[in-house]
């Protein structure tokens, strides 16, 4: 029988998935990749996505047909470096190949965009934080160093949640009801850390404060998770006394490795003593 011959170039693809990976090839430059030649469409042939991509050309022109079922997902790994796909389009293609997002893999941010951090200096009155899904502060405004922690002023490596709530005898003061939000901190950052895939990344840093907190090691051997939602804490502030705040957790877009922190005064007494203090 004679061998099938390829759908040609001008043809329209059959699935979502060849849609994608046809539009993908042809923005494409050949000669940013050293590939030379007359062309009569633009950009890569699917024999030099295939190369690069390490996979077979009658392979590819499958995947763009919509033949041959669905690409494991090293498959999908090694097209997304060859096209050379940004982390959405990554993640784009294989929610149309699998249906799932890819595999995470944590790698630990250090730094926000100006822009973030504009954000975050546009609330003069609430104090706001960047933590990543191990709990690191990375960014906070003005309203956070006066009423919650001056992390400037702390080593890197001590700029964490759970090191403050936990090793921190000024943080751990301040807190009115600690016992409940130390049990809410560690469910979290649990289902944080999964989520993000940094569960190794995390094994070190546990250890060490259970070593260090018997509360800690208490909670986590509970093996609790808790979701992110809003809440209401009581903060005992050394000049302010007693304060009432509310805290909301939000998504940064883009960045699924960060959440934004954002407590707001609580009651009106609450935010008339911030105010003055802020104008201090």
């Amino acid at each position: 029988m004679a061998d099938r011959i390829p759908m040609p170039e001008s043809s329209s693809t059959t699935t979502p998935l060849g849609a994608f990976l046809r539009d993908r090839r042809t923005r494409m430059d050949p000669a940013s990749f050293g590939f030379g030649g007359r062309r009569r469409t633009p950009g890569l042939r699917r024999e030099e996505v295939a190369q690069r991509a390490n996979i077979s050309p009658t392979w590819y022109t499958w995947l763009e047909q919509g033949r041959g079922g669905a690409p494991s997902a090293d498959v999908l790994d090694r097209l997304a470096n060859g096209l050379m796909l940004t982390a959405p389009e990554r993640e784009h293609l294989f929610l149309l190949a699998l249906g799932r997002p890819p595999a995470v893999t944590y790698s630990r941010p250090d730094h926000v965009t100006p822009r973030l951090q504009r954000v975050l200096d546009a609330l003069p009155n609430s104090p706001a934080i960047i933590r990543t899904a191990t709990w690191d502060v990375i960014a906070w405004n003005t309203a956070a160093t006066r009423l919650l922690t001056d992390y400037g002023k702390l080593p890197r490596e001590e700029r964490n949640v759970l090191r403050l709530i936990f090793t921190n005898s000024a943080s751990m003061a301040a807190q009115e009801d600690w016992w409940s939000i130390a049990r809410y901190v560690v469910g979290a950052f649990r289902a944080d850390a999964a989520r993000a895939g940094a569960t190794a990344e995390i094994t070190a840093f546990v250890d060490e404060l259970c070593r260090i907190s018997p509360e800690f090691k208490s909670l986590w051997r509970e093996n609790a998770v808790a979701d992110h939602a809003d809440g209401r804490k009581r903060l005992r502030h050394p000049e302010l006394g007693l304060i009432e705040l509310e805290f909301s957790m939000f998504a940064v877009e883009g960045r699924s490795d960060l959440g934004m922190l954002v407590f707001n005064p609580a009651t009106p007494d609450s935010a008339g003593r911030i105010a003055r203090l802020m104008c201090t």
